[in-house]
């Protein structure tokens, strides 16, 4: 099969890969090629999501493959390949063991479709999002990683959830890191236009802010065996549709900055501009004083962890 241009390429067949790939199937985003190292794997989740094609009425095609040459031409490439964390392992424990396996497929990605918008998943996201543009060596626009619309979407649900509200009327804003000093802005959140911090006790807001940075680490506490795969998948598939499309939307992205916030040279949560280019713009949006301190503080913890990203590969200057 040869999949219609332009396609997405998802790096990784298992949970987070597999769902990513049927939600861009099932919208009708795009034809997906869909690549892992275990022989069979592709080829047998793909043959499963055309045989339900027909019954949920979408003309979109996947192929499964153990080739990465089947990934040239592809417009966006999702890499979600990677180990999952398991109970009580923090994102900056999968440094050393998801490191190695980043730098084989950014290479790859490099070699075969050097033209392709790069959206990383896999964790730590600030870093191994780091790590593949270092690989790559493509322009920053183009290497970007999948976190705060995720993270977004679990502040948005909690929300929702103790306000009796729809979840999509509801807009909230998570910016940092991805893991436990992320920055859930609480001041630039709102539900159908009015202020959270208006509808929502103070007491109960920290807690939801405290719940959100938890979120990935209470669904792995609660699987025991797995970590959340139906919510990153929808959340990069938004992030597809928006680059695919040309959207131009505004979505937080873990994006290279270069001044914004007065930081330079990390790969950092902030809202951006996505469309055809990749990151196209990134907005900065004003913080009140705690929130720009946390902020802060984020930064720097992603800072020391690329610091010890390039001490364990070998690259430090």
């Amino acid at each position: 099969m040869t999949p219609r241009k332009p396609f997405t390429a998802v790096i990784g067949a298992g949970q987070v890969g597999a769902t990513t790939a049927q939600r861009i199937l099932e919208k009708g985003v795009s034809d997906v090629v869909l690549f892992d190292v275990v022989e069979g794997l592709p080829q047998g989740k793909a043959l499963d999501l055309m045989q339900a094609s027909p019954l949920e009425g979408h003309d979109r095609k996947i192929f499964g493959t153990n080739r990465y040459q089947d990934i040239e031409g592809a417009g966006v490439v999702v890499v979600t390949a990677g180990l999952p964390r398991k109970p009580g392992m923090s994102r900056e424990d999968l440094l050393s063991l998801n490191a190695k396996i980043i730098k084989e497929v950014s290479l790859n990605i490099k070699n075969y479709a050097p033209e392709s918008k790069v959206i990383v998943v896999t964790n730590p996201l600030d870093l191994m999002t780091y790590l593949a543009f270092k690989t790559t060596g493509f322009p920053k626009a183009r290497v970007f990683g999948m976190a705060g619309v995720l993270d977004a979407a679990r502040m948005r649900f909690f929300i929702a959830e103790r306000l009796g509200a729809v979840p999509r009327e509801v807009e909230a804003v998570v910016l940092g890191g991805h893991g436990d000093l992320m920055v859930p802005v609480s001041s630039r959140s709102f539900v159908k236009g009015k202020p959270v911090r208006d509808l929502i006790p103070h007491d109960e807001l920290v807690k939801i802010e405290q719940r959100t940075r938890d979120g990935g680490a209470e669904i792995v506490a609660l699987l025991k065996t797995g970590s959340a795969f139906y919510a990153p998948a929808s959340s990069v598939c938004e992030m597809v549709k928006a680059i695919l499309n040309n959207e131009k939307k505004i979505l937080p992205v873990c994006a290279c900055l270069d001044g914004e916030y007065g930081l330079r040279g990390i790969y950092f949560g902030v809202t951006a501009s996505l469309g055809a280019g990749g990151v196209e713009k990134i907005m900065e949006i004003p913080l009140d004083p705690e929130e720009k301190k946390g902020l802060l503080l984020s930064a720097e913890k992603v800072r020391k962890g690329i610091e010890e990203l390039e001490r364990m590969m070998g690259t430090a200057k």
